[in-house]
């Protein structure tokens, strides 16, 4: 089942409310605007049910196919835009300076609004599909946000499935892996406490700058010489603070970053391991260090059942030989991992072609990837609840 005709038809009409929504991006759960577009274009198509404020600004609808009862699906797409000033010069571009809807999340929305255009029209399943607009997966947790609100219950969800479009990847292809696809993603925070001086005078300093520094080169030894090399991870100190003055060693620096894993036990393993590097480091000069750990996303781990499953959904739409099954997984984050904990799932990626990089300020979504991400929200529905 290639590129669905009907859908390849409503590319235009679906590429211009992806245009308009790209025009007007919101951030995090301040997606008022949009969840409102969406209701209104879900009740416009006739879904059987339409409920706003789900996690706050979230939006499901529900379609019910025509061959009587059975299963729900959930396909989720994500709404939020970036705190980013645009610089793509396409004639959508965003009307608010510092938003803009540089992950493609305009392209998600609007993908899924064609597949549940579709999808209400066709009625051509057996059970019913869960259409689900999320709010905030930049940093918000918008899909666990839903879930404390009941979604997964309150509508009987039994499987769910998310899509994200790949930069680099050819238009017409697809991309996915069973177990962990995107990584966990933790922060950190390091406060190095010594004894300030006059830079004169260092030797009455007990200097939080060197320690830090010495720190910074420790955490690495982590990843290089105490992981093994088939477990990714990845240890990144983003930022250094400490010092106002170019003749005066401060009394304390603070270091953040960020931890990335694709295992639980490696996941365990960096956080105890980069608490104690830095107290030993900082001991070791005299200073001491405060860290300060938060688990972030969760990996986003694919089921095998359900990868096969999409696999197989998207080979027929892309044709043989434009899917990955195998595909190296990101450490880049997700929530959407947060449903693939509550249900099983897979969560795949649509070839975007030759735009800019993901978060980046030129970047705009590839509106010629519209019809294969419609058709494989079709064709999964109408395989995965056939009569």
């Amino acid at each position: 089942m290639p590129v669905i005709n009907r859908v390849a038809e409503m590319q235009d009409q679906v590429a211009e409310w992806r245009r308009h929504l790209h025009e007007n991006p919101e951030l995090l759960y301040d997606v008022h605007y949009t969840s409102a577009f969406v209701a209104e274009k879900l009740k416009a198509f006739g879904c059987d049910v339409v409920e706003s404020g789900i996690g706050k600004t979230g939006v499901v609808g529900i379609i019910k196919g025509s061959q009587g009862d059975g299963p729900v699906i959930g396909f989720r797409a994500d709404m939020d835009a970036l705190p980013i000033l645009e610089t793509s010069g396409v004639p959508w571009a965003s009307k608010t300076p510092g938003k803009a809807h540089s992950c493609g999340h305009d392209g998600h929305t609007a993908m899924l609004l064609g597949a549940a255009q579709y999808l209400s029209e066709t009625r051509n399943f057996k059970g019913s599909v869960a259409v689900i607009f999320q709010p905030a997966e930049e940093g918000g947790a918008g899909a666990l946000a839903m879930i404390e609100d009941g979604m997964m219950d309150k509508f009987s969800i039994k499987e769910v499935y998310g899509m994200h479009n790949a930069p680099a990847l050819p238009v017409g292809s697809f991309s996915i892996r069973k177990g962990g696809i995107m990584a966990a993603a933790d922060t950190f925070e390091i406060t190095i406490s010594g004894r300030g001086s006059h830079a004169a005078q260092p030797h009455l300093s007990i200097d939080p700058v060197l320690t830090a520094s010495h720190v910074v080169i420790a955490l690495q030894s982590v990843v290089s010489r105490e992981t093994d090399p088939l477990k990714s991870l990845v240890v990144t100190v983003a930022s250094i603070h400490g010092g106002q003055a170019s003749n005066v060693i401060p009394a304390f620096v603070t270091l953040a970053g960020t931890v990335r894993t694709l295992l639980p036990e490696t996941r365990d393993f960096a956080q105890k391991r980069l608490k104690e590097v830095a107290e030993a480091t900082a001991i070791a000069h005299g200073a001491t260090a405060e860290v300060v750990y938060n688990r972030g996303y969760p990996v986003t781990f694919n089921h095998d059942n359900e990868t096969d499953f999409a696999v197989g959904i998207a080979s027929k739409v892309a044709g043989q030989g434009k899917v990955d099954a195998n595909a190296a997984p990101h450490m880049g984050a997700e929530d959407f991992s947060y449903m693939l904990e509550q249900r099983p799932g897979a969560f795949i990626f649509l070839g975007n072609g030759d735009t800019a990089n993901l978060h980046n300020a030129a970047y705009d979504f590839n509106d010629e990837a519209i019809p294969y991400g419609v058709s494989y929200w079709v064709s999964l529905a109408e395989t995965a609840l056939a009569a």
